[in-house]
């Protein structure tokens, strides 16, 4: 009984402080003879600007935090969105790793100070970093879990936005792992089991409201608003109800319908809700037959890449699809990208 009255009064609890609350979801779908297929929506409250990017192994990168960055040089290729070009939101590697940040208002960093002696890397590159470095979600837990730096955060430039996020990763094997900052400590969960995650609450408090509503059948009742807790729970019951299926055409299918599912629809907003956020776009990362799938709700078309067609060695090119603008492709689009200079990370204040 008391575990039950604690779960409602995290349902009560959620209910006031959603409102400040951007939603996105993610969601891991596994089918049969190695079918993974990780989904994610980017639902925010104003235009948040997206284009796609290839960016081969062998670049060299700082973590954006002073003196004391962590530099690196990429040792894997990868396709990401970017958001206002000025951070790596979503993407998968050519290992088919996918990584995926969240808003997370609880997120609480470390103290960090400026070319101090901890080294630091910038939120913006967080999941940048993940791609570029590792090809399974046990090689990234097992490296971040030593805690050799500490991840930073500042204000979205040009507003007062401080960011406050969460990352997923999921690999080509059907491994989970979520990675949050709680009171300035890094929390892991690391488990295959780990296929949903939105925004608020922390990752611990949506397992427990989860655990509440699978007492209810799915088939009887689903939790309908757009609230991060009730979408954790739609995208859970849909991920585990759909097919699990070898047939690709199929498994996308249903993996959309579960994504759309838990979206927002465009222009939704509420007196009551101020801050209620409409789905911008979502992706979809086929980890299996390494595809990755863009879907801008202001286009009519899904648009996606074949990683088999890139070259992303080290002599490949950095190449960049603009999408910003609601520029409309159709299908597969790596002809349409181009060679562009990299964008410039957001590092601290």
């Amino acid at each position: 009984m008391k575990s039950r009255n604690r779960i409602l009064a995290l349902l009560l609890t959620f209910c006031f402080i959603s409102e400040t609350v951007l939603p996105c979801t993610r969601v891991v779908y596994e089918g049969i003879n190695g079918t993974i297929i990780t989904a994610r929506s980017m639902d925010w409250k104003g235009e948040i600007p997206a284009n796609l990017w290839i960016f081969p192994r062998g670049i060299d990168r700082s973590g954006e935090a002073g003196t004391s960055s962590v530099k690196w040089k990429s040792k894997y290729g990868s396709v990401i969105t970017s958001s206002w070009d000025i951070a790596s939101s979503d993407g998968m590697n050519e290992k088919g790793l996918v990584g995926n940040l969240l808003w997370l208002v609880e997120s609480q960093y470390p103290k960090f100070e400026k070319n101090g002696k901890v080294k630091g890397l910038a939120v913006s590159l967080w999941m940048q970093y993940v791609l570029d470095n590792f090809s399974t979600v046990s090689e990234a837990v097992n490296a971040l879990a030593k805690n050799e730096f500490v991840i930073v955060s500042s204000h979205i430039p040009g507003t007062d936005i401080f960011a406050t996020v969460h990352l997923s990763i999921s690999d080509a094997a059907g491994d989970n792992a979520i990675f949050e900052y709680i009171n300035g400590k890094l929390v892991i969960h690391h488990d295959r089991k780990y296929v949903t995650m939105t925004n608020s609450p922390i990752f611990d408090e949506q397992l427990a409201i989860n655990t509440y509503w699978k007492s209810i059948p799915g088939t009887v009742m689903l939790p309908g608003t757009n609230r991060a807790a009730d979408r954790f729970v739609r995208a859970s019951y849909y991920i585990d109800a759909i097919p699990k299926t070898d047939d690709t055409r199929r498994a996308l299918a249903s993996v959309f319908g579960v994504i759309r599912n838990c979206s927002v629809p465009l222009g939704i907003a509420s007196e009551t809700e101020p801050n209620i956020s409409s789905t911008r776009w979502r992706t979809v990362a086929d980890q299996k037959n390494l595809v990755y799938y863009f879907d801008n709700v202001l286009n009519p078309n899904v648009i996606w890449v074949e990683f088999s067609k890139i070259d992303f060695s080290e002599k490949g090119k950095i190449k960049k699809l603009s999408l910003a603008n609601n520029e409309n492709y159709s299908g597969e689009s790596l002809l349409n990208f181009k060679e562009t200079k990299p964008f410039q990370f957001a590092g601290l204040d």
